[in-house]
């Protein structure tokens, strides 16, 4: 039961930490209330499934860029999906 208890608690802990870290999506008000720099872009592949898969993407390289914001300014979908953003910080 302890053993349980200790992996579930991990999983709690590990999730948090990762919400903490991803960048967050804004919209261009934001941006502007914000007075957030913009740091560059990022793109993903299409190879995403579905919206939120590509936004999971964009949210991931905007950390790796650097960056806590991502504001999206382009999305297509063709069978799969992808899509363009802008990255603040």
């Amino acid at each position: 039961m302890k053993i349980f208890r200790t992996v579930a608690i991990a999983l709690m802990v590990g999730s948090v930490s990762f919400a903490a870290v991803a960048a967050k999506e804004v919209t261009k008000e934001e941006v502007q209330k914000l007075k957030l720099e913009k740091i560059g872009t990022v793109n993903t592949t299409a190879e995403t499934t579905s919206p939120m898969d590509a936004k999971a993407v964009l949210s991931k390289l905007a950390d790796e860029k650097g960056g806590k914001y991502y504001l999206i300014i382009a999305g297509r979908e063709h069978g799969k999906f992808s899509a363009v953003a802008e990255v603040y910080k």
